[in-house]
């Protein structure tokens, strides 16, 4: 492509560029989305010569031993056993054994040999191992925990003073320890209860790289390395057999979650201020399960041994951005080493927060929906990048880039179909290659921006901004364009919204479970990260995606675990859903992006975006206990076997009183209303102890919805109490659509909101 010498401005056509495969979309993701582990049989295939080995894990449930040795010597035992060797040589064949949060052991075998061990008294079940492939200065201001903290959840949590937060959320799990933002300056002593370790590896020394603020640092590679089959370095790839971070996503979300404070952070000029962590007095301890091979692999049995050591270890929080691609498997099925590892972290009182993917804005594409998880999807927040765009004609026009500096020469405008980034990282590289100097790209919302280089700006406008500079082009002779440099603008009256690329409800597999249950900060997210990262400048880069804004929540859930160390993950995650915000500080809806942009609703945002100061103090929560996720799994109608598996121990189904719809949730979604149900929720008082609340309900429309008792009243003897909802179709509404309202408890101070969604006769109309 040539740029012709008589013109500063040059048309690209639309279809210029080809579109992107989905194989190179997903790249793309990597680089500017963040991470989302995707399932993947490239390198495994679907059939293993019946001779050779591969990696199996062996499911037990839960253990029969305190003693970690006591189980992995049973486990040598079992594997001796079927391969007829000695516990020495069956030693050899073994991966890993799991043997704190659950009993089991991967182990090299061949199909006949697992499927001998299937047959093995004790043995739950033997499954493949599978891959996985990967999916700050403003955001905390935004959400009402500015610093000095004053009289806000930062300050009465002592910035999660003695909580620990355990990360395996990244393209490339793992740590640049150098960062300032893991300075232990000002903090106290490894907590006494903590059991985890700093392991050694390349270029990572437990001695110099480990501190006050990185408590623990382990690597696993035992499950990636036996599929892959060769050194992971083979490829090309940078990769360090060690914790070590080596490129920089692993480092950018730890110092979301929990980094130091660091002084006079920019990103090539912008964004300036103060980086650091939602809960920073809140130690780190990273897993790095991830590995930078063939884009970024991960293997399920490695995932499964870091969840095994993290509950072991003594972490509070766990923050990850795992799942498998549309469809999902079941919360039992064998395939979702995920939902299992949660559940037993869950059981232990572990919450597990995890991203809800980068496949938006279309429905039905939000993952990690297991009821016991806190699935978040992303937002923007008050701070934009803006460029003016200045025409020969005096025409001003915003747009918007992360950095522009002043060169002169020829600007390209080129339309996109495109809203990934790769379209215009190729429009980019052509322009330059002819000799431009400048890109303004015309495209369909996404959200995120990533400079071209730093010598070389590319400013993003709509369609409808860049059609006016297209006339103006095509009206002039010899048009020009002034491009101004970046301003870094935080607005209240900017509005935030749920960004384009997040991934959306309804929840795919259990449409009765509201999936996603809180939206975040995602988006130009300033954070930490390794000298190796392509988009750092001096230590600390932006990146986009539900990788970013599943450790904001992470850190808040860290800082309401210090502030309430008895509360439960449940607690804790109703305190966030029912205390999200759903309007601006303008009083305005919060919107939803795509196309188009729609006012946002729970399939988008859940209960909201993120309000940690209410969730602090949420006055009343909705618990659930271990027999409340069993009865949940017996009314989704998986069979006992698979539930006593989950949960570790022989179950039966035996409640048959009540349906899934009763699971105690802070939401009610019912997905088949044919003319009225009624379910059932308890709250608990966890604000004065003498308290009154009144019900306030919003019905979805052409419903009626009616609530008994519709006062609560909580005393010293009364502190849970139970109600019914009553929701009745009035209106002959045909279509199969959802429809919102709210369940609203105030006492005058506390507004604890669930959302209420109905879907009208969906089986009936199919």
């Amino acid at each position: 492509m040539s740029v012709p010498s008589h013109t500063d401005l040059l048309l690209l056509k639309k279809n210029m560029f080809a579109k992107t495969t989905r194989s190179s979309t997903m790249i793309v993701s990597l680089l500017s989305f963040g991470l989302l582990f995707n399932f993947q049989s490239s390198i495994t295939g679907t059939a293993i010569a019946e001779g050779k080995t591969s990696v199996h894990i062996v499911y037990l449930g839960e253990r029969e031993h305190d003693n970690p040795e006591l189980v992995t010597s049973s486990h040598h035992d079992m594997l001796a056993s079927v391969l007829g060797s000695s516990k020495e040589s069956a030693a050899e064949r073994l991966v890993y054994s799991y043997r704190h949060g659950f009993s089991g052991f991967a182990a090299k075998l061949t199909e006949s040999q697992a499927r001998k061990l299937a047959d093995f008294p004790g043995v739950v079940r033997v499954m493949r191992n599978s891959l996985y492939r990967i999916q700050t200065t403003r955001s905390w201001d935004f959400l009402g925990l500015s610093s000095p903290p004053v009289n806000n959840l930062l300050y009465e949590s002592k910035m999660g003073d003695g909580i620990i937060i355990g990360v395996l959320d990244t393209d490339d799990i793992g740590i640049w320890p150098e960062s300032e933002s893991f300075t232990d300056k000002g903090l106290g002593p490894v907590p006494s209860y903590w059991n985890g370790t700093c392991e050694p590896g390349e270029q990572f020394d437990p001695v110099k790289h480990c501190n006050r603020k990185i408590i623990g640092a382990r690597w696993y590679v035992k499950g990636i390395l036996a599929e892959y089959g060769r050194p992971l370095n083979s490829s090309g790839d940078t990769e360090f057999m060690s914790p070590r971070d080596a490129v920089g996503h692993g480092t950018h979300t730890a110092s979301i979650a929990a980094g130091s404070f660091v002084r006079n952070v920019s990103y090539k000029g912008v964004a300036h201020g103060t980086a650091r962590g939602g809960a920073p007095r809140a130690r780190l301890a990273i897993y790095k399960v991830c590995w930078n091979v063939l884009g970024g692999q991960c293997s399920s049995v490695d995932i499964l041994k870091a969840f095994d050591e993290a509950i072991h270890d003594g972490v509070h929080v766990m923050s990850l951005s795992i799942g498998s691609s549309i469809p999902l498997f079941s919360e039992v099925d064998d395939h979702d080493g995920i939902a299992t590892g949660s559940f037993h972290a869950m059981a232990r009182g572990i919450t597990v927060v995890c991203g809800a993917a980068n496949d938006g804005p279309s429905a039905q594409t939000v993952q990690n929906t297991a009821p016991w998880i806190l699935t978040v999807a992303a937002s923007t927040m008050d701070r934009d990048f803006q460029s003016l765009i200045t025409l020969g004609n005096n025409e001003v026009y915003v747009g918007l880039t992360p950095n522009v500096t002043l060169f002169a020469g020829r600007v390209v405008l080129c339309f996109t179909s495109s809203a990934r980034r790769a379209a215009i990282t190729i429009a980019a590289a052509a322009v330059r290659l002819s000799g431009g100097i400048g890109l303004i790209a015309a495209k369909s919302p996404s959200d995120g921006l990533a400079p071209c280089s730093d010598d070389f700006p590319c400013v993003e406008v709509d369609y409808e901004t860049g059609t006016s500079i297209l006339y103006y082009f095509r009206s002039e002779r010899s048009p020009t364009v002034k491009i101004s440099p970046t301003l870094t603008v935080v607005n209240s009256k900017l509005p935030a919204h749920v960004a384009h690329f997040s991934s959306r409800g309804p929840n795919s597999i259990a449409p009765a479970i509201l999936k996603p249950d809180i939206a975040a900060p995602g988006v130009n997210i300033l954070a930490a990260s390794s000298p190796l990262d392509p988009l750092s400048a001096n230590g600390y880069a932006m990146h986009t995606g539900t990788s970013m804004s599943t450790p904001h929540v992470a850190g808040i859930v860290a800082l309401l675990k210090a502030l309430h160390l008895d509360w439960s993950p449940a607690m804790i995650k109703s305190s966030i859903i029912t205390t999200g915000w759903k309007n601006h500080p303008t009083g305005f809806p919060i919107q939803a992006a795509g196309s188009p942009q729609k006012v946002a609703d729970p399939f988008d945002y859940g209960g909201g975006i993120i309000n940690p100061n209410g969730a602090a103090w949420p006055g009343l929560v909705y618990d659930m206990a271990m027999t409340d996720y069993i009865n949940y799994l017996c009314h989704r109608g998986y069979n006992e076997s698979d539930i006593s598996r989950i949960v570790g121990q022989p179950t039966i189904c035996q409640d048959k009183s009540h349906s899934i719809l009763d699971t105690n949730l802070p939401s009610i979604t019912i997905p088949n209303l044919a003319s009225l149900t009624t379910v059932m929720r308890t709250v608990t008082n966890v604000g004065p102890q003498m308290s009154t609340y009144w019900a306030l309900i919003e019905p979805p429309p052409g419903t009626t919805v009616t609530v008994c008792p519709n006062v609560l009243v909580f005393n010293a003897t009364a502190q849970k109490i139970t109600f019914k909802v009553t929701v009745r179709l009035i209106l002959p509404i045909v279509e199969s659509g959802y429809i919102f309202g709210s369940l609203k408890w105030s006492n005058g101070v506390n507004h604890v909101t669930s959302p209420l969604i109905v879907r009208v006769g969906f089986s009936h109309l199919h």
